[in-house]
């Protein structure tokens, strides 16, 4: 746990000093435990950082609304504390819109970005409004079933109940601030001027089946970015680091050795 920003920020650091650091940022309504059979599939290569975002997991929640630039600076917090830059950043969902403000913020922390299931803008202020009122209204589980429809494929849905069953528990308990707080800084950001200045390698992942950002829009993100890759993974919904982690992370590991960051 550190202090920064006013609230008490979780994070997790495993693996040795020495080693290429991957910092990684969770999605809207899930906490870092999201990334866990990716870093299995990684470790042993890489020092890893994992953080709780603002509201989410074991991390304060602060009274919504929250704007993008808090969420940047958390990040940007915890990268500091740790005494880290040139990290490769990655960022799943609301995760890849942090990752992508830190980069035009503080080009010092980022050598580079892996941008998973993500956009520089992600749908338009009325789908956002209408999803803070019906939570605000009804709590989080009055729209579980869909969005776990959107997170996951349906082979998944279908054949694992029993897992599906625990991520539907992290989600409804996700605290009501964080959510809310949360999906308005989704709501109010537009990165496309300064994602388009991104100089650093940029992987862009999405899986097939994203019900969030599906694969056209973050494929119209990379193509904002020079140099950018678009890899897709067949059969996986909006959290393709649970469903295929080892896919993931062959393509992290591919672009990572291409780039000559590894």
């Amino acid at each position: 746990m550190m202090k920064a920003n006013g609230l008490t920020l979780h994070y997790t650091d495993s693996g040795e000093t020495g080693l290429p650091v991957l910092v990684f940022a969770n999605s809207l309504g899930t906490d870092l435990r999201v990334w866990d059979r990716l870093v299995c599939h990684l470790s042993g290569r890489f020092r890893m950082v994992r953080y709780d975002k603002r509201g989410h997991g074991l991390s304060g929640a602060t009274p919504a609304p929250y704007g993008m630039d808090d969420l940047v600076s958390d990040a940007a917090a915890v990268l500091d504390g740790l005494g880290l830059t040139k990290v490769i950043f990655v960022g799943l969902s609301v995760g890849g819109q942090i990752a992508q403000g830190l980069a035009a913020r503080r080009p010092d922390l980022v050598r580079a970005l892996v941008l998973m299931d993500t956009a520089h803008k992600i749908s338009t202020p009325e789908m956002w409004n209408t999803r803070i009122s019906a939570i605000d209204e009804g709590g989080i589980a009055a729209l579980a079933e869909p969005i776990l429809e959107r997170w996951f494929s349906a082979q998944f849905r279908s054949q694992r109940a029993d897992e599906l069953a625990g991520w539907r528990a992290m989600l409804t308990r996700t605290p009501k601030d964080g959510y809310l707080g949360t999906c308005a800084a989704i709501r109010d950001t537009d990165f496309t001027t300064s994602t388009a200045a991104i100089s650093v390698p940029v992987l862009c992942l999405c899986g097939s089946e994203d019900g969030s950002t599906p694969p056209e829009l973050v494929r119209s993100t990379a193509a904002l970015v020079a140099g950018a890759r678009y890899v897709e993974i067949p059969g996986a919904g909006h959290l393709p680091c649970v469903e295929f982690p080892d896919t993931v992370a062959d393509a992290i590991t591919t672009f990572l050795q291409e780039n000559s960051l590894v």
